[in-house]
C-alpha cells in the first residue's frame, strides 16, 4: 500500500501523523511511505530523519495525497483540502464528524472511506487511539488555565495553589473520563482545590480512592453544575459523547454567574463543546471574553506540545496503521471489530450511528456494506 504523511495546515499544528520511526515499521511491512517536505519539522524531524527510515519525501502536499491510497494525519481536512477527498481513498486520522457537517457532506459526496481515530473502540469501550490526546490535553488545560488566571492575562491575578495563609483557586471539572481525570492529577498537584462532576457515580468513587488532595466529587445534575461553575475560579470542560456531539451542560446562564476574570477550558470544543459560549478558536487567537469569563477553546490543544504528542500519537495508530495496509480497509475491518467501530463514512455512507443522528442523516452499518 502507499501511505501518505501530509503537512498538517491548521493553525499552529505541529503534530505529525507519523514519527520516522513508524515510517520505518511501516516500510518494513513492505509498504511505500510518501511524506510531504517539513511535515515532521514542528515536531523535530527532519526530512533527512523520514529518507532514512525509508520514506519518498515530496515536495507538495498534492503529490502526497493523490498518490497516496491511504492518508495518515493528525486532524480533519480543511476545506483546501477537500479537493483531494476520493472514493478511493483511506483517509485515518481525528474527524470529529459529528461537530463538523460541512467535511461530513463532503466525505459523503466524494465517497471517502473514513476511518476517525476518536471512534476506534476497545471491548471495554475505551478509545485507544483518543486516549494519548486526552492525556495531553486534559494536563494541558491546568497550566493553560493557571496562565490566564494570571492578571496580566486577563485573570483573576490569582495564583492557582494559593500561599499559606490564602485560600486556593477553586478549579471545577465537568466530566471524570481520561481528560478530566489528567486535568484533576495536575490542578491537585498544583494545590488548587477540585471539584470534579460527572454522571457516573462508580467513576466518581474510583477518583475519590486513587486521587488524593484537596477533592471533592459531585454527581451530574443541573443544580450541580450550576453551584460549582458560579464560585469557579476556572471551569473545564471534559464530557466525552463517543462520536458524537458535546451536550451544553454548562448553560450561558451559568456562565452569567461567574466571577469577572474566571477562566473556561473547553476541551470539548472539538466535538461542539460543554459549554453554551464556547466556540472554536486557534492557537492564534486563542481566547475571547464573554460575560466578564475568559473562554480557551482551541480544538488542537496537543498541538501546542507535538513533540509529546507526535510520539504519543503515533505509538497508539502504528498497530492500526499495519493491519489496515497490511491486510487492505475491508479484511482489516472485517477481521477487527474494533477496527470496525472507527469506520464513519464508506462508499457515500454514515457508518457511524452519532454521526448520522447529528445532521438527521441515513445511518448504514459497514457489516452490510462490506
Amino acid at each position: 500500500m502507499i501511505i501518505g504523511i501530509p503537512k498538517e495546515i491548521k493553525d499552529k499544528e505541529f503534530r505529525v501523523g507519523m514519527t520516522p520511526a513508524g515510517v520505518e515499521m511501516l516500510v518494513h511491512h513492505g509498504h511505500q511511505v510518501l511524506v510531504e517536505k517539513d511535515a515532521g519539522a514542528g515536531s523535530g524531524f527532519t526530512d533527512e530523519d523520514y529518507a532514512q527510515g525509508g520514506a519518498t519525501v515530496m515536495p507538495t502536499a498534492e503529490e502526497v495525497w493523490t498518490k497516496a491510497n491511504m492518508i495518515m494525519k493528525v486532524k480533519e481536512p480543511l476545506p483546501s483540502e477537500y479537493l483531494y477527498l476520493r472514493s478511493d481513498l483511506l483517509l485515518f486520522t481525528y474527524l470529529h464528524l459529528a461537530a463538523a457537517e460541512s467535511l461530513t457532506v463532503e466525505m459523503r459526496k466524494r465517497g471517502v472511506t473514513g476511518v476517525a481515530y476518536e471512534t476506534v473502540e476497545l471491548p471495554d469501550h475505551s478509545l485507544p487511539l483518543l486516549i494519548p490526546m486526552s492525556e495531553v490535553a486534559g494536563r494541558m488545560s491546568i497550566q493553560i488555565a493557571a496562565f490566564y488566571l494570571q492578571r496580566a492575562n486577563g485573570g483573576r491575578g490569582k495564583l492557582l495553589g494559593g500561599v499559606p495563609g490564602v485560600r486556593q483557586s477553586d478549579v471545577v471539572i465537568v466530566g471524570g473520563g481520561v481528560v478530566g481525570t489528567n486535568a484533576t492529577k495536575i490542578a491537585l498537584g498544583m494545590g488548587a482545590h477540585v471539584t470534579v462532576i460527572d454522571v457516573n457515580t462508580d467513576r466518581l468513587r474510583y477518583l475519590d480512592d486513587v486521587l488524593h488532595g484537596s477533592l471533592t466529587t459531585l454527581s451530574s445534575t443541573r443544580r450541580s453544575i450550576a453551584d460549582s461553575v458560579a464560585y469557579a475560579d476556572v471551569v473545564i470542560g471534559a464530557v466525552l459523547i463517543k462520536g458524537a456531539r458535546a451536550p451544553h451542560l454548562v448553560t450561558r446562564d451559568m456562565v452569567s454567574t461567574m466571577k469577572t476574570g474566571s477562566v473556561i477550558v473547553d476541551v470539548d470544543v472539538d466535538q461542539g463543546g460543554c459549554v453554551e459560549t464556547s466556540h472554536p478558536t486557534s492557537h492564534t487567537q486563542p481566547t475571547y471574553i464573554v460575560d466578564g469569563v475568559l473562554h480557551y477553546a482551541v480544538p488542537n490543544m496537543p498541538g501546542a506540545v507535538p513533540r509529546t504528542s507526535t510520539y504519543a500519537l503515533a505509538n497508539a495508530t502504528l498497530p492500526y496503521a499495519l493491519q489496515l495496509a497490511d491486510k487492505g480497509f475491508e479484511q482489516a475491518v472485517k477481521e477487527n471489530p474494533v477496527l470496525a467501530k472507527g469506520v464513519n463514512t464508506y462508499k457515500g455512507e454514515v457508518t457511524y450511528p452519532a454521526v448520522a443522528e447529528a445532521f438527521n442523516m441515513t445511518y448504514r452499518p459497514i457489516e452490510g456494506l462490506l
